[in-house]
């Protein structure tokens, strides 16, 4: 039996979340869709030109899966890491910035995190975009790799469980599902995961104690995305992404964290073997979606020949996300942009 058959017969959509290649669909690539039947799809720079050009699209894109609430995700952290941005939408800064605030107002980081994320998910919400991949709750390590960097939240996992909460709710706020990232932690990465496996060799008991302690501390939140990372004691053979003693004994199990668990990007180079492979391994360790970004078809192709459709705990684990997405709460955008602004004015750091 074919994977598109098994889907059909089931009725269950892929576990997977696939990009785009460009700004609009064109024939064949609403023909894969339709086929395919991804769970949901995720957008970047290159999808966005402008509002009505991405509503547009993210219609089409639901439209070939027939689901009107397929989530739509989009990486919307801020500073480097940001797919909207001027002119047509504001540029958030970078999480660092309130990680130095909170050296001197707590307080005031807390609020400006919130705002910030609030302003975000009012963006997100009226392009029909459900889903962001944010906040990144890594803590960064000396020496480790600056592909985390001003990412970060702050430089304590209290801290960053803190801001990164506030970030949650004032997405929440807004009609948008966040995804607190990477899941158990990349902060001691020595290397880019986008080019090659990092290896950490920390001991499992300052891994619980740094690394994990942000993501336990919002295991309540909907989302969750995997690192790509080995951790030498914890699974010497497998990075996380792939690893099912990673997922079940600690993700599952030390971190507590029950929500939907979705992969880091299948095309990044850290993970071995061809994108199918990868989505198979990743599916079969215990992530409930696998992510794949880059719009290629050929690739995208090979997931959906290996991926399977989703099983009965992603089912519910989605399900569970959804019903936490709520209409935005009365929000005034303008005194909100001032209110963080006289915040972020007023920050004198050391």
């Amino acid at each position: 039996m074919s994977h598109r058959e098994n889907r059909s017969s089931r009725g269950r959509p892929l576990a997977a979340i696939l990009g785009c290649s460009g700004r609009a669909l064109g024939g064949a690539e609403k023909s894969f869709f339709r086929d395919a039947d991804p769970f949901g799809f995720i957008l970047f720079a290159r999808n966005c030109a402008e509002p009505d050009q991405v509503r547009r699209l993210v219609g089409a894109l639901r439209n070939c899966v027939g689901r009107a609430n397929a989530p739509i995700l989009i990486d919307q952290e801020g500073g480097r890491v940001a797919r909207l941005g001027p002119p047509r939408w504001r540029r958030p800064p970078p999480a660092a910035t309130f990680a130095r605030l909170a050296r001197v107002d707590e307080g005031a980081a807390i609020e400006a995190a919130r705002l910030n994320a609030r302003l975000i998910a009012a963006e997100l919400h009226e392009l029909g975009i459900t889903v962001n991949c944010a906040p990144v709750l890594d803590v960064p390590q000396p020496g480790s790799h600056a592909v985390i960097g001003d990412r970060a939240l702050g430089e304590s996992p209290a801290v960053v469980a803190l801001l990164g909460r506030a970030v949650c709710e004032g997405l929440l706020d807004g009609g948008v599902l966040p995804v607190i990232k990477h899941i158990p932690g990349h902060g001691r990465a020595l290397t880019d995961s986008h080019k090659a496996l990092p290896v950490v060799g920390a001991a499992r008991v300052d891994l619980e104690a740094v690394d994990f302690a942000p993501f336990k501390a919002l295991r309540d939140m909907p989302w969750a995305m995997t690192a790509h990372v080995r951790y030498e004691t914890l699974d010497r053979r497998a990075p996380a992404t792939t690893s099912k003693t990673v997922i079940q004994r600690f993700i599952r199990g030390t971190i507590g964290f029950d929500g939907v668990l979705v992969s880091d990007d299948l095309s990044m180079s850290a993970l071995g073997g061809g994108v199918g492979e990868r989505a198979q391994a990743a599916l079969a360790a215990g992530c409930d979606v696998v992510l794949h970004c880059n719009g290629m078809r050929a690739e995208m192709e090979e997931v959906a020949a290996y991926a399977s459709p989703l099983d009965d705990a992603a089912q519910a684990r989605l399900h569970r996300a959804e019903a936490i997405r709520a209409p935005p709460k009365p929000f005034e955008r303008n005194g909100a942009l001032a209110r963080l602004r006289v915040l972020m004015e007023g920050m004198v750091v050391p």
